[in-house]
C-alpha cells in the first residue's frame, strides 16, 4: 500500500530492528488513543530473544498538535480507528538497520465531527457532546487521580442526596454500598490484600494502601523511623580542632565585648534586682521541713527536782508565779465579779487587746474549781518566750479612718438656705439668657432669645411690664443699677447697651431716674470736643427710637462688638461691658453721667470672658480664657495674675468682703480662691457632670454662694469667712437645687440672690425662671 501524500508534517520514530517489518504498539491494538501522540514512545520489540530495550525518540511540531482533534469522535464512546503506521524507509547507521515509521494523519473524509445534532421539545437544535477524555500532562507519577470533583467539601454535606459528587463530565457518582449490603459482600468474598477498613473521604469508597505504605504505618506505631536505613546518629564531623595552631586563621584583634562588662546585661540585672526590692520577684524559697521528734534526744526538766540553793551566778531558778489577787480566788467578792455587758465585751475584744487573760468565777467550794483551759498554751508562749528570748512588743494603733476627715457642720445647723422652689415665671419664648434682683428685692428683670425685656413681681410671680427691644438679637445681659434712689435697668442686645426706666415705680422716683440718664446730654453740650481730628468713639450715645422711648427705653449706647456681660461700680456712675469678640474694644469702662466710653486695655492676653469691679476698693478684674487679672484702677497698673489652672473660665464673681473669690469654669470645676494665700486654688470642687455657667456671692451679708450648671441643677454652698488670718474659710456644700429642664445640652444659664432674703432666682435654657426660698 502505497503511502499518501500530505502537506502535514510528519513524526519519525527511528528503532534498531534490522528485521522489523511491523511495529507492534505497546496497547496491543489496531487503534491510536489521542494521547498517545504525546507522549514519548518507547517499548521493546524482542524481550524473548535478547532482553534488551530499544530507545525510541521522538520529535514534535507544532502543526501536528491537530491529530489530536481530528481523529476522535465524540458521538460514541469507542475511539474511531487511529491514523495509519507503516514501515517508510530503512536505512543502515553504523552497521544496523533502522527501521523509519511514517504515521499518517487520517483524511478529511475520515474525520468526523465530535458532537451530534438532534431536535429538542421546542424543535430547536440541540447539540450532545461526547464524554470528556481529560489528559493530565504530569510528571508526578504518584498524583492520585482524581474521579470526585467536589474539591474540598466534606462528604458530609450529601448525606442527604443519593450521590456522592459529580465526575469530570458532570454525572453523578453514585454512593457506594454501605450497611447489609457492604456486610454480605464481604462475606461473599475473601479480604482483599491492602484492605484498611476505612473510607476515602473524596470518594467514600474502601481505602486501600499498598504493602509499602502499611509498612510506613507500622513502624509509625511501632516509634520507628518511617524510612529504611536512617541513621538517627551520625558520625560528627569535626569542623574545628581543638588544637592550638601556631598561626592563625584571623589576626584581627579580640572585640571589645570579650573583655568589657556588656551594659545590656547589667541592665538586665539591674532591672531584676528592682523587681526583687519591690516585691514584684519573689526570691525562691525552699519549703520548711518539719522536725519529727527524735526519739533517741532525750529532754530534762530541771526544774523538777529542785532544791533552794544559795545565789550563785551558776544557779538558774525557777520562774515564780506572781501570788494571786482577789480577782483570781475561786470565791471573790461581788465587786469583782463581771456583769453580763463586761462578759460580752471581753469575749468580742481581740486576745491581744483584753487586759486580762481570764474572767473572775465564783464557785462555793474548791472542789467544784475546774482546771485552767489556757495552762497549756501559757506555759509554751513562757518556753517560746525563754527560747526566742522576749522582744518588745508594740501596740497596735486603733485609729478610726473617720477621725482623721476634718469635722464639718450638719447642714441643718447651716440655715438658712434655699431648698425648694416657690415661683416659676412663664412667658418667655425660647431660653432666659440672664436675670437680675433689683435692689430693694421687689421685682425681678429677665431677658432671653426673644429680645424682650420681662419685669415680674418676685413674691407672686406676675408680669409687670414688658418691651421688646430687639427682633433679631436676643438680649444677653440685663443687670439693675445698684441703689435704691433710682430705678434703672441695663440690657445688652447685639452691640447696643440699653438703658430702661420701666413704668412701675412712684412718679418722683422715675423723675429722679430720668434725670440721671438725661445729664449726660448736659455735659455734652457744656464740654463739647475741640478737636476735629479726634478719633471715632468707642461708643455713641443716643435715644433710641420714639416706640421704644414711649415704652421706657429711653439711652442706648451703640458699640462695635457684641455685648455679652455688663457689670455695675457699686456708686452707680460707672459700669464695664465685656465683648469677646471685640479684640481691642473686647473690655470697656462707661461713665453714665457723662456718656463716655473708655477702653482701658491696647491689648490683652487671651480672650475676655467677664470683668468686674471690687466691692470697696478700687481694683478691677478681667477674666481670660485660663486667668484672672487684677488692676488697680488709681494707680493704672497691674497688681496680680490669678491662675485657677483651668481650660477655660465661664464666670467669677468677688466675695462682698473682697478677699476671696470663686470661678466657675466649663470643665465642670468650681475654684474657692483666697486672694491673701496665694494665686492658686485654695478648693476645688466637683460635683456637677456638665460645664458651669454662672457662679454667685450673696450680697446681703449671708454666708451662701451658689453655682449653676448645664445638667439642669444649681449646688448651694454654705462658705464662711472670717476676719481671722489664721483660720481658713469653711466651704460646706447643703443642697442641689432640681427643677429645670435640660434643652440642646444646655442647662441653668445664670442666677442671682435676693440682696436681704436667703433666696435666689435661676434662668434656664427651658425658658423659665424659678424661685428658690
Amino acid at each position: 500500500m502505497a503511502l499518501q501524500k500530505s502537506n502535514r508534517k510528519r513524526k519519525a520514530i527511528t528503532k534498531d530492528s534490522p528485521e522489523a517489518d511491523e511495529v507492534i504498539l505497546s496497547d496491543g491494538g489496531g487503534d491510536l488513543e489521542p494521547g498517545f501522540l504525546d507522549s514519548v514512545l518507547s517499548q521493546s520489540e524482542d524481550e524473548e530473544s535478547d532482553g534488551s530495550k530499544s530507545d525510541y525518540s521522538g520529535e514534535y511540531d507544532d502543526d501536528f498538535d491537530s491529530l489530536e482533534g481530528s481523529g476522535d469522535d465524540q458521538t460514541s464512546d469507542k475511539l474511531s480507528s487511529s491514523p495509519k503506521v507503516r514501515p517508510h524507509d530503512s536505512n543502515k547507521i553504523n552497521g544496523s538497520s533502522v527501521s523509519v515509521l511514517a504515521i499518517s494523519e487520517p483524511s478529511e473524509d475520515e474525520s468526523q465531527p465530535n458532537h451530534v445534532v438532534v431536535e429538542d421539545a421546542n424543535g430547536n437544535p440541540r447539540y450532545i457532546y461526547g464524554n470528556i477524555d481529560p489528559v493530565y500532562d504530569s510528571d508526578d507519577s504518584d498524583a492520585p487521580e482524581t474521579t470526585n470533583t467536589i474539591g474540598n467539601i466534606p462528604l458530609s454535606f450529601y448525606d442527604s442526596y443519593p450521590h456522592i459528587g459529580y465526575d469530570i463530565n458532570g454525572k453523578k457518582i453514585t454512593r457506594p454500598a454501605k450497611g447489609e449490603a457492604l456486610d454480605a459482600l464481604l462475606d461473599s468474598i475473601d479480604i482483599p490484600k491492602g484492605w484498611t477498613g476505612l473510607t476515602d473521604p473524596n470518594t467514600g469508597k474502601p481505602l486501600e494502601l499498598s504493602a509499602e505504605e502499611m509498612n510506613v504505618l507500622k513502624r509509625i506505631q511501632m516509634d520507628e523511623v518511617p524510612e529504611e536505613g536512617y541513621d538517627p546518629y551520625p558520625v560528627t564531623v569535626e569542623y574545628f580542632t581543638g588544637k592550638t595552631e601556631t598561626m592563625p586563621l584571623s589576626a584581627a584583634p579580640e572585640p571589645k565585648r570579650r573583655f568589657v562588662p556588656s551594659k545590656h546585661e547589667a541592665k538586665r540585672v539591674m532591672k531584676i534586682v528592682r523587681a526583687i526590692r519591690e516585691g514584684r520577684i519573689m526570691p525562691y524559697k525552699p519549703p520548711s521541713e518539719e522536725n519529727e521528734e527524735d526519739l533517741d534526744v532525750k529532754r530534762y526538766d530541771i526544774w523538777a527536782n529542785e532544791a533552794p540553793r544559795p545565789d550563785h551566778p551558776m544557779n538558774v531558778p525557777a520562774p515564780k508565779l506572781p501570788p494571786p489577787g482577789y480577782d483570781e480566788s475561786y470565791h471573790p467578792p461581788p465587786e469583782y465579779l463581771p456583769d453580763q455587758a463586761e462578759r460580752k465585751a471581753w469575749e468580742e475584744a481581740d486576745e491581744e487587746d483584753r487586759q486580762k487573760d481570764y474572767l473572775p468565777a465564783d464557785h462555793s467550794s474548791l472542789r467544784k474549781v475546774p482546771g485552767y483551759d489556757r495552762f497549756i498554751k501559757e506555759k509554751f508562749e513562757r518556753c517560746l518566750d525563754l527560747y526566742l528570748a522576749p522582744r518588745i512588743r508594740r501596740s497596735k494603733l486603733n485609729i478610726d479612718p473617720e477621725s482623721l476627715l476634718p469635722k464639718l457642720p450638719s447642714p441643718e445647723e447651716l440655715r438658712p438656705f434655699p431648698t425648694t422652689c416657690a415661683t416659676i415665671f412663664r412667658g418667655h419664648e425660647g431660653r432666659v439668657r440672664s436675670l437680675a434682683v433689683d435692689p430693694s428685692g421687689v421685682w425681678l428683670a429677665s431677658g432671653g432669645d426673644d429680645g424682650s425685656i420681662t419685669i415680674w413681681e418676685l413674691l407672686t410671680g406676675r408680669q409687670l411690664w414688658q418691651a421688646k427691644i430687639s427682633s433679631d438679637e436676643a438680649i444677653n445681659a440685663v443687670r439693675w443699677r445698684p441703689g435704691v434712689d433710682a430705678v434703672i435697668l441695663s440690657a445688652a442686645a447685639g452691640e447696643d447697651i440699653f438703658f430702661v426706666i420701666p413704668s412701675i415705680t412712684s412718679p418722683e422716683l422715675e423723675s429722679h431716674s430720668r434725670s440721671i440718664l438725661d445729664a449726660g446730654f448736659g455735659y455734652a453740650t457744656s464740654n463739647p470736643s475741640s478737636d476735629s481730628t479726634k478719633k471715632t468713639p468707642a461708643a455713641q450715645w443716643t435715644r433710641p427710637a420714639a416706640n421704644l422711648s414711649d415704652s421706657g427705653v429711653l439711652l442706648k449706647a451703640h458699640l462695635r462688638s457684641t455685648i455679652k456681660v455688663i457689670s455695675w461700680h457699686r456708686r452707680g456712675d460707672y459700669l464695664s461691658t465685656v465683648s469677646p469678640s471685640g479684640q481691642t474694644s473686647a473690655v470697656a469702662i462707661h461713665t453714665l453721667s457723662k456718656h463716655l466710653t473708655q477702653q482701658p486695655f491696647r491689648r490683652l492676653k487671651g480672650l475676655p470672658q467677664s470683668a468686674q469691679f471690687h466691692p470697696s476698693k478700687p481694683i478691677f478684674f478681667v477674666a481670660t480664657q485660663r486667668t484672672i487679672r487684677s488692676y488697680d484702677l488709681s494707680k493704672q497698673e497691674l497688681l496680680k495674675i490669678i491662675q485657677p489652672g483651668a481650660r477655660w473660665i465661664s464666670s467669677f464673681d468677688v466675695h462682698p468682703l473682697g478677699d476671696n473669690l470663686i470661678v466657675g469654669t466649663y470643665d465642670k470645676r468650681l475654684l474657692w480662691h483666697d486672694l491673701d494665700l496665694s494665686v492658686r486654688p485654695y478648693k476645688t470642687l466637683r460635683y456637677h457632670r456638665k460645664a458651669i455657667r454662672q457662679v454667685g456671692f450673696h450680697a446681703g451679708g449671708l454666708p451662701l454662694f451658689a453655682d449653676a450648671s448645664d445638667d439642669g441643677s444649681l449646688q448651694v454652698f454654705h462658705g464662711k469667712v472670717v476676719g481671722d488670718m489664721m483660720e481658713n474659710a469653711t466651704i460646706v456644700p447643703v443642697k442641689v437645687l432640681r427643677g429645670h429642664k435640660v434643652v440642646n445640652d444646655l442647662g441653668v444659664l445664670d442666677l442671682d440672690w435676693h440682696p436681704r432674703e436667703p433666696w435666689m432666682v435661676s434662668a434656664g435654657a427651658d425658658g423659665t425662671c424659678r424661685l428658690w426660698m
